[in-house]
């Protein structure tokens, strides 16, 4: 049972490992055509699991065809919670999803359902002290600048959206880095950091390197938002 109030530490979570790293409050569509993710599915979509939560976790390497071991995946993962999910006639799924909590997988458990299970600790933000709030403003504000130049590189500045004005510093990295095809190993270390004001200078330093790399080679990515309608689910 998935028991995410800030007092709990160890809960269950069904996994879907993936090549890609899922962020907090940010968005996942996936494509479901595999019998045992069909199932989840349908267990999410029924609440058969609770809160209609499961686990994203990504896969360390291409080469991993079937996830067996702790090792085959980062030990760093994020809760989705299902929003929709619309049933094709072929049995198939195509879902929406969001970020929702941090989590490190201690266990793995391939027996008690057709899907991967695993036994997770939940991993919150390490506390900003009051002092430092002017700090994470300036950061924020640095942040979004950051943002807004990779933008520009990388397609019409039309096609994107801000975060809100008021979105907490804490959670301003995810969103930005959202929006931006970082590679994934960029995306697990925003992902692993606990600290607030470090996860903000590293999206900042990221940014304005990809900006950077953009300017120089003249390739512009195609715009995440098509990206993510291809994305498939691991051979799992």
């Amino acid at each position: 049972m998935a028991d995410t109030r800030p007092d709990s530490k160890r809960t269950t979570l069904p996994l879907f490992p993936l090549q890609t790293v899922l962020l907090p409050g940010t968005h996942l569509p996936l494509h479901i055509f595999e019998p045992r993710y069909r199932q989840l599915t349908v267990d999410l979509v029924t609440e058969t699991v609770p809160d209609r939560l499961f686990g994203v976790i990504a896969i360390r390497t291409a080469l991993v065809q079937e996830v067996e071991e702790l090792e085959h995946v980062q030990h760093i993962g994020c809760a989705a919670r299902l929003q929709q999910a619309k049933r094709l006639p072929d049995g198939r799924f195509d879902i929406t999803t969001t970020g929702h909590r941090r989590f490190r997988l201690l266990d793995l458990d391939l027996h008690s359902a057709p899907y991967l299970v695993g036994t997770v600790e939940w991993l919150d933000d390490h506390a900003l002290p009051p002092e430092s709030e002017d700090v994470a403003w300036r950061l924020a504000d640095l942040a979004r600048a950051a943002h807004r130049r990779y933008c520009e590189s990388a397609w019409e500045q039309e096609s994107t959206r801000a975060p809100a004005p008021d979105t907490d510093p804490a959670d301003l990295a995810y969103l930005l880095a959202a929006d931006c095809l970082l590679p994934l190993a960029d995306r697990q270390a925003l992902l692993e950091e606990r600290q607030p004001l470090r996860r903000l200078r590293t999206v900042c330093g990221l940014l304005n390197r990809e900006a950077g790399f953009l300017s120089k080679l003249h390739a512009v990515p195609a715009p995440l938002a098509e990206m993510d309608k291809t994305v498939k689910p691991s051979l799992n």
